[in-house]
Formats: structure tokens, C-alpha cells, sequence
């Protein structure tokens, strides 16, 4: 199953990282970015470097997602020194704009680092076609609050719906799992959560960035396919096995190569 939920968590507030974990988040983001003050920086590396280091299984490290600073900070190279050390495998790269730069921290890393390149701005997405065939990207994610600020746009709904659109596209173009959508900023408000969420999916993003844990579960289940889909599923390709080489219909619709994919698809999610 590919991963919906990727839950944020402050590198400087250590007590919390084994509650995000104990959620039903798919991914744990330690955030050493903008979570974290100028300030508090290398103690907050430091921090997250002996807990990955002390307290983690393998399997528990497999769902933990490291944001490093920005390429070009004064944090960035001892934040991939720190991650290349504790063997995480995945690593958030914000402001991702170019993909020399995600070719350089890719060789920076461990063989099996992946990066998630989080597109937050103009010159990002002007340049996402080849931030997405850059060796090593696993997946894309929009940073839409930062992309609006900008771009000059005020809102992150329907106003971002052709952004949105280039997200799925160069995603699929590139051969990556479907994008992952910005954060919903309304943290107890569910109804916002679920709304964002489905709509997310509808646009053919594929998970969700969360930023306070009761965000998990409507990501989790907006991002999955209904019952309803899932029987269909069920229906379409018992009726495929049961007639293989023959014209098959499903609720008196012609079932076709596209239709059977989707079924397919919803099958294995």
C-alpha cells in the first residue's frame, strides 16, 4: 500500500516523536526546518540523532521521514551528515527547485535514502519535470501555503486546482506513486479535513501532509477507497475472470481496458 498520511513533528520536541509513531500515521516527518528555531537547531539534531540512534527498531525506522534544511542553509550539510549516520531512509527536501541540487543531496545520502521533494514554489513547479526524473525522488509533495505566498495567491483551494493538476501529471509522467497534498491548517476542524482529503484524491493526489495527529485517520480514510468502489472493483473483475476473452459488461456499462485498470487499481490499495 502506498503511504497517505505523512504526520509533521517538531525535531525539537523529542517527547513526541514516539507518540507520532504510536498514531496510524503511514509516515512520521521529524522536522528540522521550519519547526524549529534558528536557535534551537543543532540541539534539535542532536536530539533527533540519539533518538534514532537508541530507540528505534527497523521496522519502526522504515515509517520515519527526516525534513532537513534547505539546500544552501548553514544546517543543511550536518543535517544529511546526521541522517547518513542513524541509516534513515527517507528524507523531506523543502524548497526543491532544482534538481542538481536534489542529485547532490541524493549522493550525500545512504544507497537506500529516498527523497521526497517538497515543491513550495514558483520556480519549483516551473521546474517539476525534472525534479521528478531526478534520480532518487521517491515522490512529490506541494507545499501549497508556501507556493501561495509566493505566487501571490491568496487561497489554497479551487485558485491551486491547475498547480494541483501539474503535480499529478509530472508525478505519473515521471513513473512516481500519486503526490502528496499540502497541509489543512484547520487542525480540529474534521469535516475541513475529510472535505480536503477527498477532494485531494479526486484530483489524483495520493496522500496528504498532516500537521496535529487527529488529522491521521481522515487522511488515512479519504485517501482509501470507499466499500462501494471496492465491491465494484470486486464485481468487474469476477466478471473479467469468469468471461476473459469475451465483451463484459458491469451495471449494464461496457467494461474496457481503462475500466478494468482502475478496478485493478483499487483492488490493490
Amino acid at each position: 500500500m502506498i503511504a497517505r498520511s505523512f504526520l509533521f513533528v517538531p525535531g525539537d520536541r523529542p517527547e513526541r516523536f514516539d507518540k507520532a509513531l504510536a498514531t496510524r500515521a503511514h509516515r512520521v516527518v521529524i522536522d528540522l526546518e521550519d519547526a524549529v528555531a534558528i536557535d534551537a537547531k543543532a540541539q534539535a539534531r542532536a536530539q533527533v540523532a540519539q533518538w534514532l540512534q537508541t530507540q528505534l527498531s527497523d521496522e519502526t525506522r522504515e515509517r520515519v521521514v527526516i525534513r532537513v534544511n534547505a539546500y544552501g542553509t548553514p544546517w543543511h550539510e550536518e543535517d544529511i551528515a546526521m541522517m547518513r549516520a542513524a541509516n534513515v531512509r527517507a528524507v523531506m527536501v523543502p524548497k526543491a527547485e532544482d534538481a542538481a541540487q536534489l542529485a547532490n543531496i541524493a549522493a550525500r545520502c545512504a544507497d537506500r535514502v529516498e527523497l521526497i521533494a517538497l515543491v513550495e514554489s514558483v520556480a519549483g513547479v516551473v521546474r517539476m519535470r525534472e525534479i521528478a526524473q531526478c534520480e532518487r525522488v521517491a515522490r512529490l509533495a506541494f507545499g501549497s501555503f508556501d507556493f501561495g505566498v509566493d505566487a501571490g495567491i491568496d487561497g489554497t483551494g479551487r485558485e491551486l486546482d491547475y498547480v494541483r493538476s501539474q503535480f499529478v501529471i509530472e508525478s505519473r509522467f515521471a513513473g512516481l506513486p500519486p503526490p502528496l497534498d499540502g497541509v489543512t491548517l484547520a487542525t480540529g476542524d474534521i469535516e475541513a479535513i475529510n472535505a480536503d482529503a477527498l477532494d485531494a484524491r479526486r484530483f489524483g493526489f495520493g496522500g496528504k501532509l498532516c500537521i496535529h495527529p487527529k488529522q491521521v485517520d481522515a487522511v488515512n480514510d479519504g485517501f482509501a477507497p470507499s466499500a462501494a468502489e471496492r465491491e465494484w472493483a470486486a464485481r468487474v473483475l469476477a466478471a473479467l475472470e469468469a468471461n476473459p476473452r469475451g465483451a463484459i459488461s458491469v451495471d449494464g456499462k461496457l467494461v474496457d481496458k481503462p475500466i478494468v485498470d482502475r478496478a485493478r487499481r483499487i483492488q490493490a490499495a
